[in-house]
């Protein structure tokens, strides 16, 4: 008999501990969030999308575009206006170091895939990296045709010029590298600019650089793996409680949308719980492997009804009209 109560005072403990898992990480019993519009992240701007088919991590993605649809180049001022323009709330965009010290507003690890010149960044000075043409090597059609050859020159920014001309804009900012030296002369750069420009910024990148950028600037919001990891294990382990682990606080959680459904709370629970530790959360498309996005409106019926985390998209111009008249169902 004491044995068969036991068990039951544990098949009822369990049913407890169960109903407590489910009540406290349902979106069922949280703040409402319906009033709260989509976060719209714009990869690169507004730029030529291309196939993901067998992608690998040396493509050169610009021999693959699809028939362009508009006239804008990735990485470029006239890409990040139209991605604003369009509805864009954030922009991203890749920084790789020049010869003189600067950073160039560039993608590849070399200039041969989508320029007119080979090498890399770091074997030009801004100067030099203005008069090439980043538009030669962009084909939809094996070749054939190059319809943005001779358009690209001039077109290739430094990180200066992006912020000057966007005063007061929030921007995702990629550090290309795993170099701690970067992160440093990256920090060097930022720490000169005012707080509340500071606040409008995220930066994200390698472990390394992105540990030199944060001990400089520790009110900056930073991204990398060692800091996903560093909230999200723990997390994971005990996020059910509701507890937040201190990790989690003031970054940005970049999550594939194949493993954000399994996160506790996911979506409205989690997305105020990180909103409480000041975290941007960014759902990115697919399994999170080639920067993915959300980019055809159809795309957007993968996400919970009435979603209002962040999206990353590489069509800013087709996503950003589907949230005018509404919630994305």
């Amino acid at each position: 008999m004491k044995f068969k109560r036991a068990l039951k005072r544990i098949a009822i403990f369990f049913i407890l501990l169960v109903l407590f898992i489910f009540l406290n990480n349902s979106s069922m019993f949280t703040k409402d969030r319906e009033d709260v519009d989509p976060y719209l992240l714009a990869h690169r701007g507004l730029g030529q999308t291309f196939s993901m088919e067998g992608i690998e991590g040396d493509t050169c993605t610009a021999e693959r575009i699809f028939e362009p649809e508009h006239p804008y180049l990735e990485n470029t001022i006239p890409s990040m206006e139209a991605a604003f323009d369009a509805g864009a709330d954030m922009v991203e965009f890749d920084i790789k170091p020049t010869k003189d010290g600067q950073f160039a507003v560039f993608h590849d690890w070399t200039l041969e895939c989508r320029t007119n010149v080979k090498g890399t960044t770091k074997d030009y000075t801004m100067a030099e990296l203005k008069k090439i043409d980043i538009g030669y090597g962009y084909t939809a059609d094996n070749g054939n045709t190059y319809p943005f050859r001779g358009k690209g020159v001039g077109l290739m920014p430094s990180l200066e010029e992006v912020l000057s001309h966007f005063p007061n804009e929030s921007f995702l900012i990629h550090m290309k590298s795993n170099d701690p030296e970067e992160g440093i002369q990256l920090a060097e750069y930022l720490s000169k600019l005012p707080k509340e420009r500071i606040s409008q910024l995220t930066i994200y990148g390698g472990d390394e650089p992105i540990a030199s950028v944060k001990e400089q600037i520790p009110e900056l919001r930073v991204m990398s793996m060692a800091t996903m990891k560093s909230c999200m294990i723990p997390y994971i382990a005990i996020g059910w409680t509701g507890y937040i682990p201190s990790s989690c606080e003031h970054t940005q959680l970049h999550l594939p949308e194949s493993i954000a459904p399994w996160i506790w709370g996911w979506s409205d629970k989690f997305l105020n719980r990180m909103e409480i530790v000041d975290t941007r959360v960014i759902t990115v498309a697919g399994d999170g492997g080639w920067s993915e996005g959300f980019d055809r409106p159809q795309d957007l019926e993968r996400l919970p009804s009435d979603y209002s985390g962040g999206i990353w998209t590489n069509r800013i111009d087709k996503i950003a009209p589907v949230f005018e008249d509404g919630p994305i169902h």
